[in-house]
């Protein structure tokens, strides 16, 4: 049977799960957006409830249900996904788009709406946090996670992103939901004209999730003042477009990036905003819209058919889709802005068998000595099939602890692995050197990446196969 803790919090008394080593605390709103209009943070949950704008729902979910006759918000269970093409669009015929749904979705369940701002929070369980009271607690040190998935998928509770295991470490850990696709990085000129910038709804979500997390999170036993924020793939390539904004300065001390961190100037560069205007005229043609208004109020599915549409005769998609230079998030273009990131501590990491493995060694490596980043290279082979190599995104179940929801048979020397791993991350959040006694030292700057396999004490400080690399960029590191 489920246990409960509650809390006492600025937005107003909430009930989480008591998990004894830690608690949790899911689909914790943190703020409001209607369709094509930016996030405006919750400051009571109540009132954030009352005045959410048209959720869109694919399935029969409302965030009202959230609130009980006391006014207590239920924070017991995952919130909504943002509506994604994977509704209606899966692909599972698609190798590649199979592997990862396997490794990461295959047997979850997930609901479907625009009212997707939303995030999970994993707290330790500090002896005297049980009651309502959190005013004598202790602090620690907080990490958000921004997941990846392209920019136009993914779920801050696919199977691999549980913040238990760093949670019973010592660290708040905070998974987040933002908007992707369509709804996360449509761009128009009257969005522009209303706002002054237009795009990146989704980037500015996080950006609005990580301000109320500041805001916020010492009514979870978090330190306000020490905030890592951590991603994977998107997540990671969004965390570096964050870590070139001013708008950032202060809002967190440290940088984990996994898959994706330097990726600029060369590769990944966000176009100006307003030259996706054609793009996404084209997309309001295809789905029979000729105004903002009248796509503000289509219905999901149509939008997503059209965008299908566009993906089969379009080969312009990916640059596209994504953020934008919109003067305000990324103020510039950001090979003006690359050498120039904000002075905070940085983790870098990259696996054997990444998207473009030696490109994405390359600009880790660079960005890792420019900015004295420490830099991981993930060199362990996954077990159980003959998609044997590091994929992308091989590294975060060990980097999650999560390696036991995998459907791989993972060893005690995996396990041991993620235990040094987690470690490792946890010490970074803390201190922003993940060094600490007993583990294999960590030198910054890149030069040599920490060598990270199977064999915990064969774990040093050594420089990649770069022919392996090579050979899995010009394979393409597709899984099969």
């Amino acid at each position: 049977m489920d246990q409960f803790i509650h809390l006492n919090t600025a937005c107003g008394p909430i009930k989480g799960l008591d998990k004894g080593a830690h608690a949790e605390f899911l689909g914790v709103k943190f703020a409001n957006a209607g369709r094509f209009e930016y996030a405006i943070p919750v400051t009571n949950f109540q009132e954030a409830i009352a005045d959410a704008p048209d959720a869109h729902a694919v399935d029969q979910t409302t965030m009202a249900d959230r609130i009980d006759a006391a006014g207590v918000y239920d924070a017991t269970y995952h919130g909504d996904v943002c509506t994604q093409k994977r509704v209606w669009f899966e692909h599972l015929e698609v190798p590649e788009r199979k592997f990862y749904h396997t490794e990461f979705r295959q047997g979850q369940q997930f609901t479907y709406s625009e009212d997707c701002l939303n995030l999970d929070i994993y707290m330790p369980k500090a002896a005297d946090a049980r009651s309502a009271d959190m005013s004598s607690a202790p602090k620690y040190p907080v990490i958000i996670f921004i997941h990846g998935g392209g920019f136009d998928s993914g779920s801050c509770y696919d199977s691999a992103i549980n913040g238990a295991a760093l949670a019973e470490r010592g660290v708040v850990c905070v998974s987040i939901q933002y908007r992707v696709g369509i709804f996360g990085y449509f761009t128009h000129e009257d969005i522009a004209a209303r706002y002054g910038h237009e795009g990146n709804f989704g980037l500015d979500d996080q950006y609005t999730a990580i301000k109320w997390v500041k805001d916020n999170i010492a009514d979870y036993c978090g330190d306000s003042d020490n905030i890592t924020v951590m991603g994977q793939s998107a997540g990671a390539i969004s965390i570096q477009y964050l870590c070139l904004s001013e708008k950032c300065r202060g809002l967190f001390q440290h940088a984990l990036m996994m898959s994706g961190g330097g990726l600029f100037p060369k590769f990944a560069l966000p176009r100006l905003a307003e030259n996706t205007h054609e793009y996404w005229q084209d997309c309001m043609t295809t789905a029979g819209v000729s105004t903002l208004e009248e796509l503000k109020s289509l219905d999901s599915e149509k939008i997503f058919t059209a965008c299908e549409e566009l993906r089969t005769r379009r080969k312009d998609n990916t640059y596209n889709t994504m953020p934008v230079v919109d003067q305000y998030l990324i103020s510039a273009p950001v090979d003006t802005l690359i050498d120039h990131p904000l002075p905070i501590d940085y983790m870098i990491g990259y696996t054997n068998n990444d998207m473009y493995a030696i490109i994405m060694a390359y600009i880790g490596n660079k960005f890792g000595r420019a900015n004295g980043a420490y830099v991981y290279y993930f060199d362990i082979d996954a077990p159980g099939d003959d998609n044997n190599a590091a994929f992308h995104s091989a590294d975060i179940r060990y980097l999650f602890g999560t390696l036991k929801a995998s459907h791989r048979p993972y060893s005690a020397d995996d396990e041991a692995v993620s235990s040094l791993m987690m470690d490792y991350v946890v010490r970074f959040a803390a201190t922003g050197n993940p060094n600490h006694d007993g583990a294999p030292q960590w030198e910054p700057e890149g030069r040599k990446p920490l060598h990270v396999v199977r064999d915990v004490s064969k774990i040093r400080m050594a420089r990649p196969n770069q022919w392996q690399l090579l050979h899995n960029t010009l394979t393409k590191g597709d899984p099969k």
